[in-house]
């Protein structure tokens, strides 16, 4: 981190057991205390240990790290330069995550993301590809708890596996539906909201929020992009630009990589 300037040191542990009594799970919470310790003790002055927790997979009975409580705790007791990422396929079928991000935007504990989408557990797909209003949602949050923008303390990122998709279109995809979301969570009416809170109106609230979801902002956002030198379609200007079918031909004949490289 010293030799690159890297701000974050982001740890994600793989570490847990697979079966009842294999090892002592309090001891090990000892331990991943004391090692985080030594890793904090030398961070530099704007550095920050950054500590993602993941349910399950590869350890199955428990993993040392399998939510965001066990960070928070951690990351706690190690001082302010400690936060938590939040993977948002790191979460069981049906979980609440935006009152995640609330809750630790809420507390001053929110590091980073890792932005992709789930259907079943960690999937690593497109982000927003499996529920844009979740997406929506999240990013409601994170701009109402002080989480957006450059300012924030908060990193916003890419986590995703593209197997089936190019990776490059893939990305853009991906930024591209964060971006819409971002828009689309930017046109909640607030003081609406809070007066149909207030007033205990169940469908007015509910309605405020949806009809910023359906708002389309995609010809805004194409304009913005224009008015600022770039491409209003960022996909059609990608395939255009040939690069794809420049880098796969450059790539006949070479050595493929896969999860064993």
């Amino acid at each position: 981190m010293h030799a690159t300037g890297s701000q974050d040191l982001k740890v994600w542990l793989a570490d847990g057991t697979n079966y009842p009594g294999q090892d002592d799970m309090r001891g090990r919470q000892d331990r991943l205390a004391e090692s985080l310790q030594e890793i904090y003790a030398g961070l530099g002055e704007n550095q920050r240990l950054v500590l993602e927790y993941k349910f399950f997979e590869p350890a199955f009975y428990h993993t040392d790290v399998p939510d965001w409580g066990t960070s928070y705790a951690q990351t706690l007791a190690l001082g302010e330069k400690a936060m938590v990422c939040l993977d948002t396929g790191h979460h069981a079928p049906g979980t609440n995550i935006e009152f995640i991000v609330m809750q630790l935007l809420r507390l001053g504990k929110l590091g980073s993301f890792d932005f992709n989408s789930r259907f079943y557990a960690d999937d690593d797909l497109i982000v927003g590809a499996a529920d844009p209003f979740q997406l929506f949602r999240i990013m409601y949050e994170v701009i109402r708890g002080g989480g957006f923008g450059k300012d924030s303390g908060v990193a916003l990122m890419l986590d995703q596996c593209h197997n089936l998709e190019e990776k490059i279109p893939g990305q853009i995809r991906s930024v591209l539906n964060v971006q819409e979301m971002t828009a689309r969570a930017m046109l909640v009416d607030t003081a609406a909201l809070g007066e149909a809170q207030h007033a205990g109106d169940v469908l007015a609230a509910n309605g405020i929020f949806n009809d910023a979801f359906y708002t389309d902002v995609r010809p805004i956002l194409a304009a913005w992009r224009e008015e600022r030198g770039l491409p209003a379609d960022p996909m059609a200007a990608f395939k255009a630009s040939g690069y794809q079918k420049q880098i796969n031909e450059d790539r006949v004949g070479g050595q493929q990589a896969g999860w064993g490289a």
